[in-house]
């Protein structure tokens, strides 16, 4: 597949999202805010993309192990879900939860007091980090904590990781214990939603987890069933999506407090990590650089920290796309510098 071909829904959506969001500031208050909805829009495609690379990566690591009819309902059904679920109807229901409305009347919020709206959003931040971050962790630290893992990047740390994974739900103590540590440093009156919600990505994870297992295998017949096991693999791709979007949903907020331009903006920029994807995996780019995936797993790593050092003060959007862009950048680096040594080896 070309890359024209592979970008041409995300440039046509990009062109008609830029126009509505154009519109949008258009008809609010003339063309001063017109151009500045413009703008912010560019902005937050920009940041989606920066943050979500690495989502693009892991997704791509797990297509390849998918079925064709289902590596097509993840490029299609996922991408619904992922521009309007996680970033349009998931933050009105949360805040219709928390202000213990209905979802129209949130929507309504939305619409006619988007301080309220934005300020119920950036209230619940502590429990987005704790949920997202503890999935995350646990997506990271798992791929690491493999003993059948026989290829390393960062050998001095990876391998003791290996070993360490002999240890029967490591993962899920060692989740369990940083929640509980942080927890001691969070706000008295954040603590327990910061653990309730650390507990629920704990859950989550596992249930996640455990759904692929059971899907993966068939006992009846003996044998794996394919498109069982790619349902499991998509629902934890969906997962993953939904704990990568919370941070910029929130993150969002601090750009504008606008929801519809929030979603047009990491709508596009969804849209454009889906096309990453299928580059990714139309091009065998995860077998020519053979540590792309384990720096995909360490920026997802690194994102779960900074999630949870989100807690205690505010890190700019921009370092968590710089941080997890660099791991990335790096890991190319050193997978090209692999393959060259060993061509110089075999020469």
């Amino acid at each position: 597949m070309g890359l024209v071909k592979a970008f041409l829904g995300s440039i046509i959506v990009s062109i008609v999202g830029l126009i509505l969001a154009f519109w949008l500031g258009y008809r609010e208050a003339g063309m001063s805010t017109a151009l500045s909805s413009l703008f912010l829009c560019s902005v937050l495609v920009v940041l989606e993309v920066s943050l979500s690379f690495d989502n693009a990566v892991v997704n791509a690591s797990v297509l390849n192990k998918m079925t064709e009819l289902w590596r097509r309902r993840f490029l299609t059904w996922g991408i619904l879900l992922a521009v309007f679920g996680m970033r349009l109807i998931l933050p009105l229901v949360i805040v219709a939860v928390l202000a213990k409305i209905g979802p129209i009347d949130a929507l309504m919020m939305a619409i006619r007091e988007p301080k309220q709206y934005a300020g119920l959003m950036l209230s619940i931040h502590h429990s987005v980090a704790a949920f997202g971050g503890t999935f995350l962790f646990l997506v990271g630290i798992n791929y690491f904590l493999d003993e059948e893992k026989e290829e390393h990047w960062l050998k001095w740390i990876e391998q003791p990781l290996a070993k360490l994974g002999r240890l029967q739900s490591i993962t899920i103590v060692i989740a369990l214990l940083t929640i509980l540590i942080l927890s001691y440093f969070t706000k008295a009156e954040e603590q327990m939603a910061f653990l309730i919600s650390g507990v629920a990505g704990v859950i989550t994870f596992l249930i996640v987890d455990g759904l692929g297992a059971l899907l993966g295998d068939s006992p009846s017949q003996g044998v794996t069933d394919a498109h069982r096991a790619s349902l499991g693999m998509f629902l934890y791709l969906e997962v993953l999506d939904a704990s990568f979007s919370f941070d910029g949903v929130i993150g969002a907020f601090a750009l504008t407090q606008s929801l519809f331009l929030i979603a047009i903006g990491l709508g596009i920029g969804a849209m454009f990590v889906r096309s990453i994807t299928i580059v990714l995996v139309e091009r065998g780019t995860l077998a020519q650089f053979r540590f792309l995936e384990h720096g995909a797993f360490w920026a997802i790593l690194s994102l779960a920290f900074l999630m949870y050092s989100g807690v205690f003060f505010h890190i700019p959007e921009v370092i968590t796309g710089l941080c997890g862009a660099t791991i990335i950048g790096l890991s190319v680096w050193a997978s090209i510098r692999a393959k060259r040594q060993e061509l110089a080896d075999a020469s």
